[in-house]
């Protein structure tokens, strides 16, 4: 997997990319990136990536700056990106229609831009599987007021956001979507690892426990100790949906609506409802 990140700020993503096991991964080969500052691709002596966006003030209110279309379409060509439909902005001349033809012509796919916003879809486990079977990924990092809507016109398919909040850096909100897909790719982490965790189907992790023993009085689950497997199992499966119930009861709500959740998961959930009534915490 190739990652290109397009920033005004490189040194924020490159601390990712050479920290932990996303540098493990890029020392095995199974990770590629590259950083791209989009002032690299200004023409002006003060490398100026910012301006005023149409309209004017509204309401009293000044708006902020817009990140330039210019410097920012010029950095996504410099990592191969294509437009979308061959049609390059107008005063680009045929280079981007041309690139965009070659490469259906040859037979090779676009990279898939991803734009980070506050206004794109939500991100999801299911959303990062789908992006981790691409084989590169671009991911535009906005600042300011965002970017003017023409690059996102031609060059950008997806925009993804990470929650409902604002944030001042497109570099950090990129930096999260890279750590949620990255990871789903073969031989980052093992398939064990990934199996039960949280989403993985509908539920939320179970809790762990590791030494010592005893902590400050409180003891480990005598069935971890127990060496039991399928106990260990079953306790692991009801405490999954325990907190599912308690912290995220939606996610039941969707996966019963779906018939996602298993016959066993079902009767567990019914089990625990008998219990404890409508609340959980009783």
């Amino acid at each position: 997997m190739q990652f290109h990140v397009l920033t005004l700020f490189p040194e924020i993503p490159r601390a990712f990319f050479e920290s932990s096991i996303m540098a493990k991964a890029v020392d095995r080969g199974i990770i590629a990136y590259t950083l791209v500052n989009i002032r690299d691709f200004a023409y002006d002596r003060h490398k100026t990536c910012d301006d005023k966006p149409y309209g004017g003030v509204l309401g009293g209110k000044v708006p902020g700056m817009l990140m330039l279309p210019e410097p920012l379409s010029l950095a996504l060509e410099s990592v191969g990106v294509v437009p979308k439909n061959g049609n390059a902005a107008a005063d680009s001349g045929e280079t981007g229609r041309d690139e965009a033809l070659t490469a259906r012509a040859e037979g090779r796919a676009r990279k898939r831009v991803i734009y980070v916003t506050p206004s794109g879809k939500p991100l999801t486990q299911r959303l990062a599987g789908e992006l981790a079977r691409e084989s590169e990924l671009v991911f535009v990092c906005g600042r300011y007021e965002g970017i003017d809507q023409r690059v996102i016109d031609t060059y950008v398919d997806d925009e993804i956001s990470i929650g409902d909040y604002v944030m001042s850096s497109g570099e950090l909100a990129a930096t999260v979507i890279i750590d949620t897909v990255y990871r789903l790719i073969d031989g980052v982490i093992s398939r064990e690892s990934l199996e039960e965790e949280s989403f993985s189907d509908g539920l939320l992790e179970y809790p762990q426990y590791t030494r010592p023993e005893i902590f400050r009085g409180m003891s480990v689950p005598e069935v971890l100790l127990s060496g039991h497997h399928e106990l260990i199992r079953r306790w692991r499966l009801r405490k999954r949906v325990e907190k599912t119930l308690a912290v995220r009861p939606d996610l039941l709500e969707k996966a019963r609506a779906s018939g996602s959740l298993s016959k066993e998961t079902e009767k567990t959930l019914k089990e625990i409802e008998n219990e404890h009534g409508s609340n959980p915490h009783d």
